[in-house]
């Protein structure tokens, strides 16, 4: 069962992942994000993004460097979340 849980865990970090790496790869062609698809991520990645956004602010002005921030606590996240699953389930 815990092998389950684990699968399906990242499976879903996988996807989520790989959402905010293609919404940020979106910002370098503006008319993407205005496309349905990139409304959609927008709805899905901003409230996790934003967050990180408030705290560290772009780079000479232009550089932000909050989405690799938040790629890595979403990972530590995740193994933290597979620790705890582990850790009950054997």
């Amino acid at each position: 069962m815990a092998q389950n849980i684990d699968t399906i865990l990242t499976l879903l970090f996988n996807i989520y992942f790989y959402m905010i790496i293609i919404y940020v790869l979106m910002s370098w062609l503006p008319n993407i994000r205005e496309s349905f698809i990139g409304e959609l991520l927008g709805k899905l990645v901003e409230p996790y993004l934003s967050p990180f956004r408030k705290i560290i602010p772009p780079i000479f002005g232009m550089l932000d460097i909050s989405p690799i921030v938040a790629l890595f606590v979403l990972q530590f996240a995740m193994q933290g979340l597979r620790f705890i699953i582990f850790s009950l389930f054997f």
